[in-house]
C-alpha cells in the first residue's frame, strides 16, 4: 500500500512497540501540583529520616566492626595473661615447697649443733685455775612444743627460733672464788646462753688444798643476730 503525506512538516508517528524508552517522572511538575504544605513537610521529614537512618546504620556497622576487632585483641591478651598467671602460681608452689624444705633443714642443723655451741661457749668462758666436773641436761622441750609457763613474776624467755629449749646443769671446781664470778659474768655475756644462775657453792678439800665447788644452770638460745652465726663448707680443698 502506498501512503501519501498531505501535511508537509509533520513526521510520521512510529508504530507502537518499535523501541523501548525509559523516562523519569517530572518531579518539578509533580511538586507544582502539590499545594498542601503539610504534605510537603511530611515528605521532607520522611526523606530526612530515611537518610539519617541510613547514616546511623553505616556508623553503627563501623563501630561494631571496631568493637569486634578490639574484643579479639582483649581475648588474645586474656589468654596470654592466663598463661603467665598459671606459670606464676606454679613458681609460687615450687618456692613454698623449697622454703619448707629449707626451714626443715635449718632446724635440723640448729638442733644438731646445740652441744658444739654449748661446749664452745663454756670453753671460752672458763677462766684459769677453774675446771668442770660435769654437764647434764635438766630438761629438753622439743621444737614446736609449748614450753612450760614461767614462774609468777618471771618474764617469759624469748623464742628460740624453732630449736628445742635445752637447759643444762654445770658443775665445776675453782681455787679462786673470783674466778667463779668471772665465769658467771662471761657466760651471761654469751649470745648463745641465757638465764645463767648459780645454784650452790661449797668449799671442799682436795689434795690438802681448799677448793670451791659450784653448781649453776643455763639455757641454750640461738642468737638472733646473724653476725654470731658462721657457716663453713664441710669439705675444703687442701693444696
Amino acid at each position: 500500500m502506498i501512503e501519501i503525506n498531505l501535511l508537509p512538516g509533520q513526521k510520521k508517528r512510529k508504530a507502537a512497540g518499535a523501541g523501548f524508552k525509559l523516562s523519569l517522572p517530572d518531579f518539578r511538575g509533580l511538586l507544582a501540583t502539590i499545594k498542601d504544605p503539610y504534605l510537603i513537610a511530611a515528605v521532607a521529614a520522611w526523606v530526612l529520616a530515611l537518610g539519617g537512618g541510613g547514616a546511623l546504620f553505616v556508623l553503627d556497622q563501623a563501630q561494631l566492626a571496631a568493637l569486634e576487632h578490639r574484643l579479639e585483641d582483649v581475648k588474645a591478651e586474656k589468654r596470654r595473661f592466663d598463661i603467665l598467671i598459671a606459670n606464676k602460681r606454679r613458681m609460687e608452689v615450687a618456692r613454698d615447697s623449697l622454703l619448707a624444705e629449707i626451714i626443715v633443714i635449718r632446724r635440723i642443723d640448729e638442733d644438731r649443733y646445740v652441744w658444739p655451741h654449748l661446749l664452745d661457749q663454756l670453753t671460752k668462758a672458763l677462766p684459769p685455775y677453774t675446771w668442770l666436773t660435769g654437764i647434764a641436761t635438766i630438761g629438753v622441750v622439743p621444737a614446736g612444743a609449748a614450753p612450760a609457763p614461767p614462774p609468777q613474776g618471771v618474764a617469759a624467755p624469748p623464742d628460740s627460733l624453732g630449736v628445742g629449749t635445752v637447759r643444762v646443769a654445770i658443775e665445776g671446781r675453782t681455787v679462786d672464788i673470783e674466778a667463779f664470778t668471772s665465769f658467771l659474768r662471761q657466760l651471761t655475756a654469751s649470745p648463745w646462753l641465757t638465764e645463767v644462775a648459780p645454784t650452790s657453792t661449797t668449799t671442799l678439800i682436795e689434795a690438802d688444798r681448799p677448793v670451791t665447788a659450784f653448781n649453776l644452770v643455763a639455757r641454750y638460745r640461738p642468737p638472733t643476730d646473724p653476725r654470731f652465726v658462721h657457716t663453713v663448707p664441710l669439705a675444703q680443698s687442701v693444696r
